[in-house]
């Protein structure tokens, strides 16, 4: 069957959805919602069905053509089906080589680990030990978990609000959405634009620090020295929200002086994403357990914690897990690192980043409903709020000038109160989205931060077809919902 016309919308946009459905499509669906419980995420938002994907570009069932911006929840650092990874991919298939090797030593484990040793922070890599475990990032939690717990002979964990720590059940109690027990204490996570305290900027960051600082030396009912603090460089979950990098050094200097191990998430900010290769590199920290996934596989699944040495106290005979040795992620992610190394894309992110941010800035100048945009490198969030309603009780400041780049807060009004979330604000933007072909995510507390996490490829045109289309989207949900331009600042 052939495609009906194209219609255009406002700004040069393409309207998917004037596509005639083929192939099944509707089909598809149909029967997915009958064998696929309700609990169904990113189906449920985006009705599509892809049959094929090239870089940023995802092709549907039905014909449709869309801009992928949520890159597998941040999983393809490339893009779709890359040459790099196919080729890698490939070959592995055409060796005979085994396609699980259980923890035995393998050809393509040793050419990984002899990459991923290579753009290890500095101070990591002389003493890094790597563990495989489960190839999802909440199982890497785990064993992380169980990692700093064994080496310290204690319990307890100190994690954050705003965290998102996968599904397992240690990886759930890491998550602030399932507080169900003290076996870990969540501390405040600084931010500006809802600070917790009401401040932002540095005095918000110092004094989630003092928090911190105080919970754990309080003689009376503190909480008792943990196995370890797990913290990531970058929110993703929680809405794209950045650590302060003074904050995230008074944190490494705090759990040093306890003999605390210091665990740093990389598993959304890892590879590049943020605009350095470990999003901790921003802030000169040095970890001592980074928990990896995502894209570490270079698409396909794939999970690691690196250790420092003298917290190995594994013994022959700990139980691995059935499938941490899959030589197909492990090439896949080989040729992803090595590519994005070698071609400097961490770099690229950082520099086109930048220019996002700012044309988002003149987006969130023209609309009230826009109330943060923030991020670092290609990892991207735009906050939408009820302008109609009254602000939080916390004032939230004008952000610090960045340290080593663009990155953090840019609010398009400075120095006012926070508005109440606007989820269904934001969901209407990822259909408005939709509609126009661009693929968007949402995060946040309160699901009202649209996300943007494009492969690092992302080029120059494809960035300005994204602004563009984002834009549009958020003007029609506006004058849809009533949530019209800002007033004049």
């Amino acid at each position: 069957m052939g495609r009906t016309q194209v219609t255009s919308l406002p700004g040069g946009a393409v309207d998917a959805t004037a596509l005639t459905p083929r192939n099944g499509h509707e089909a598809i669906l149909r029967r997915q919602a009958t064998r696929e419980p309700a609990a169904r995420t990113y189906a449920r938002a985006l009705p599509i069905v892809p049959v094929r994907a090239r870089g940023l570009t995802i092709e549907g069932a039905d014909g449709r053509r869309y801009l992928d911006c949520l890159s597998g929840a941040g999983t393809l650092a490339l893009g779709h089906n890359h040459p790099v990874v196919l080729e890698a991919i490939r070959k592995v298939l055409d060796s005979g080589a085994p396609l699980n090797a259980l923890d035995l030593a393998t050809p393509a484990k040793d050419a990984f680990l002899t990459e991923l040793y290579r753009t290890l922070p500095p101070g990591l890599a002389e003493r890094a030990r790597v563990r495989f475990c489960g190839p999802a990032g909440s199982e890497a939690v785990e064993t992380a978990y169980a990692l700093v717990r064994a080496a310290t002979g204690r319990s307890g964990l100190l994690a954050f609000t705003g965290s998102g720590r996968g599904t397992t059940g240690r990886a759930l109690d890491a998550t602030s959405a399932d507080a169900r027990d003290t076996r870990v204490a969540r501390l405040p996570y600084p931010q500006d634009y809802r600070c917790p305290f009401g401040v932002g900027g540095e005095r918000g960051a110092d004094l989630a620090a003092r928090w911190t600082e105080s919970l754990l030396d309080d003689p009376g009912p503190g909480v008792p020295l943990p196995a370890g603090m797990i913290v990531e460089p970058v929110q993703s979950e929680g809405g794209v929200v950045p650590a302060p990098h003074t904050w995230l050094r008074r944190m490494r200097q705090l759990t040093a002086d306890r003999s605390i191990p210091l665990i740093v998430d990389e598993i959304h900010t890892g590879v590049g994403r943020t605009g350095a290769f470990w999003a901790v590199e921003h802030s000169g920290v040095t970890p001592d357990v980074m928990v990896l996934s995502k894209a570490i596989g270079g698409s396909l699944p794939l999970a690691v914690v690196v250790y420092r040495d003298d917290l190995d106290t594994g013994e022959p005979g700990t139980p691995v897990g059935t499938f941490p040795g899959n030589q197909l992620a492990m090439a896949a992610g080989t040729a992803t690192l090595a590519h994005v190394r070698e071609n400097a894309l961490a770099d690229r992110a950082a520099t086109l980043g930048e220019r996002m941010l700012g044309q988002l800035q003149e987006l969130a100048s023209e609309f009230a409903c826009v109330g943060d945009v923030r991020g670092r490198g290609l990892m991207i969030g735009v906050e939408l709020v009820n302008p109609e309603a009254e602000g939080d009780s916390g004032f939230s400041g004008a952000p610090e000038a960045a340290e080593g780049g663009v990155e953090a807060s840019v609010m398009p009004r400075s120095e006012r109160h926070p508005l109440p979330p606007a989820p269904e604000l934001a969901a209407a933007v990822q259909q408005e989205c939709l509609r126009r072909g661009l693929i968007v995510g949402l995060g946040g507390r309160h699901a009202g931060v649209v996300q943007l996490l494009p492969p690092l490829t992302l080029t120059d045109e494809q960035a300005t077809a994204v602004m563009d289309r984002l834009a549009d989207a958020v003007r029609a949900a506006t004058r849809c919902r009533g949530g019209g331009p800002a007033a004049a600042p």
